[in-house]
């Protein structure tokens, strides 16, 4: 207790060391009220900056903040007055940074970029009332309404991992594996990507994690774990100053030939954009990875930014990345919302916290955090802004999420990357940029995503299969119907296999097809005296209790939703089987249709008919008059005439007011 108590008090010391209070310009206090257009406002940035992010956002910020105080159309007289805050890669670090920060009575903040650090300074920022603008956190579960005053300038990793799972559904793979940062912004944007797969009937096979700063060892032995795995399909989630660390280790092992699939979250294009060359060497270690990049539309302003950037102050990078025009669209977001703050009559005032104040004698001086009186308004105001900027329109919904998103899709190979196609959340994928499709009616059916052909590990251009069968890996389950009817189809053997029938023999002739083999037992379903539930044997497989089945299982709508079938190889239905037998044939085979019984009664009609005639007839028509052979052979002609015109049959017409009998006429 005596060590935890020394240790405490060392920590308080330096704080208090670290922290410098910073006179704000203006009038602050409880009750005095200063002008509604004060002549300087304090603003903050928080984020790393020396750092793939930070190289590239430091000058953007600064040029924007310049671009702002020379241009009087906004503000309209007042000016910004920016604070750098150094979070140096460091969660604890990062942290006293902030909380310096907000001592500073800053209206706003711009940052930070680590979406750790995001999540502690939201909880100070929600009882100072200081909007958070971060241009580079972009873990998914700050969208929560646990951080009120946390905007994200940028696109969420929600929907980044939407669109990786779409490419994973489109290139037909059903299994990945993730490697990731095991912190909040790695583990939380891998399980929104675990969502996603399952909505796309696939899934996350293995979570490879590995903490911020592991050592070349830690990732080596990770890698050659996830090796031994079936999936070759890998997912790669990290921070952008670590992540090519990972390919060196994975080209040493041979990871990055043929048959395996790379797929590179935002970081690889952020690394890659920031350089003006690349390392060969480098650019070795990722040929034929995919990889998505923040896409913003090619616009004037885009380009004007583009030609000042080699002029721009303090720049450390001889190019920029994504996250740069993010962030100078960040500090225009800020300036447009003070703006029409100011013009709403909003005031810059602070009040202090009386829970901070009672603080016992410490000398973490939480005196000097201070509430924003009407930090609300400003965050309501930010949240309605809506403007076009370098990255497009700048605009949120009602989960503060910015509108439109969108990525590029890449295809590394060579010394530079190419360009696949794109995704939205609006049509998916498709080689169409998206200012196109915005303006075309939606459409994410299956059939209407489109890529451009892929270069894969191994500069080859088929697709590679996504998974191989490990050489000490388990063999596979299949389940196995154990009939007890129509044995011949699927049930028991009493030999080394375990079953025998029909669908066994075309699984087995599958099997040697393919180039590898594939190691497998049967597991017979069911206890042999009743045959099994197929519908809950499907339901076994989809639960993973087993790896496949093999059997006449019907294809139902049902089962397709929740398993995947082969195409059916033998039909069933109800059928009569019944012997052959010979006959010879016969000139008499033309009476077969009737019985000697039919024949006898159709004569007899047909006599009956003629007799009906001649009574009818005889007293009127002189043909059936005569001699008796003369009247014989009318009767004869006339029923034969008839008889080819008419159906052999009769109709009986009855009626309230007469009765008779006539030929029926064919329809």
């Amino acid at each position: 207790m005596e060590g935890h108590m020394h240790m405490m008090r060392t920590i308080v010391f330096m704080i208090s060391c670290l922290w410098v209070p910073m006179e704000v310009i203006g009038i602050t206090g409880n009750a005095t009220a200063p002008s509604a257009r004060p002549r300087v406002v304090n603003i903050g940035a928080l984020f790393t900056l020396n750092s793939a992010i930070g190289r590239s956002a430091k000058p953007a910020i600064l040029a924007a903040v310049d671009d702002i105080n020379s241009d009087s159309s906004i503000l309209k007289g007042t000016k910004l007055n920016l604070t750098l805050q150094d979070t140096n890669c460091s969660g604890f670090l990062g942290t006293v940074e902030a909380m310096q920060l907000m001592g500073k009575d800053v209206i706003a903040a711009i940052g930070p970029q680590s979406s750790g650090i995001a999540h502690v300074i939201s909880h100070v920022v929600n009882e100072l009332h200081v909007p958070l603008l971060s241009f580079g956190a972009t873990d998914p579960t700050l969208s929560a309404l646990q951080y009120p005053y946390f905007l994200r300038t940028t696109t969420s990793d929600y929907f980044q991992m939407y669109a990786v799972a779409d490419l994973v559904e489109y290139f037909g793979w059903r299994e990945i594996v993730a490697i990731f940062v095991d912190d909040d912004y790695g583990r939380n944007g891998i399980s929104i990507l675990g969502d996603a797969l399952a909505k796309k009937r696939a899934k996350i096979s293995y979570k490879a994690a590995f903490t911020p700063g592991a050592t070349n060892n830690d990732i080596d032995s990770l890698l050659v774990g996830v090796n031994l795995k079936e999936s070759r399909v890998f997912v790669i989630h990290v921070n952008p100053d670590s992540g090519l660390t990972i390919f060196s280790i994975a080209k040493r092992l041979g990871m990055m030939g043929n048959g395996y699939v790379w797929i590179a979250t935002d970081w690889l294009p952020s690394v890659l954009d920031s350089s003006d060359t690349i390392n060969p060497d480098t650019m070795d270690l990722i040929q034929g990875v995919i990889a998505l990049r923040h896409h913003t539309s090619d616009s004037k302003l885009k380009k004007s930014f583009t030609a000042r950037w080699r002029n721009l102050k303090d720049k450390e990078t001889p190019k920029f990345n994504s996250y740069a025009l993010y962030s100078y669209d960040s500090v225009w977001l800020l300036a447009r919302a003070l703006d029409a703050f100011f013009d709403d009559g909003g005031t810059v005032t602070f009040s202090d916290d009386p829970r901070l104040q009672n603080s016992n004698g410490t000398l973490l001086g939480l005196n000097a955090l201070r509430i924003f009186d009407q930090g609300p308004k400003l965050l309501q105001k930010l949240i309605t802004t809506n403007f076009t900027g370098l990255t497009g329109k700048i605009q949120f919904d009602s989960e503060k999420n910015l509108i439109l998103p969108a990525y590029d899709v890449l295809n590394i190979g060579g010394t530079s990357s190419r360009l696949l196609g794109y995704w939205t959340n609006y049509s998916g994928l498709s080689t169409v940029p998206p200012e196109i499709l915005y303006t075309k009616p939606s459409n994410t059916s299956t059939s209407n995503q489109h890529l451009y052909d892929v270069i894969w590990p191994g500069e080859t251009v088929t697709k590679p299969r996504g998974w191989v069968f490990p050489n000490n890996g388990k063999p596979l389950q299949i389940a196995v119907p154990y009939r007890v009817t129509f044995a011949e189809v699927v049930t028991k053997d009493k030999g080394p296999g375990g079953a025998k029938g029909y669908c066994i023999d075309v699984f087995e002739a599958a099997i040697r097809l393919l180039p590898y083999a594939v190691p497998h037992d049967y597991i017979l379903y069911g206890d042999g005296r009743r045959n099994p539930s197929f519908s809950n044997l499907v339901y076994d497989v989809a639960q993973n209790k087993y790896d496949a089945a093999v059997g006449d299982i019907t294809i139902t709508t049902n089962r397709t939703r929740i398993v995947d079938f082969t195409q059916p190889f033998m039909e069933s239905g109800l059928v009569v089987v019944a012997p052959v037998r010979e006959i010879k044939s016969s000139p008499w085979a033309f009476l077969k249709p009737f019985t000697w019984q039919m024949w006898g009664l159709t004569g007899v009609f047909f006599l009956f008919v003629g007799a009906v005639v001649w009574i009818l007839e005889h007293r009127m028509n002189h043909e059936f008059r005569g001699s008796p052979r003369q009247q014989l052979i009318t009767i004869f002609w006339l029923v034969s005439l008839l008889s080819n015109y008419q159906t052999p049959s009769i109709c009986i017409y009855n009626s309230p007011l007469y009765w008779e009998i006539v030929p029926c006429v064919p329809y």
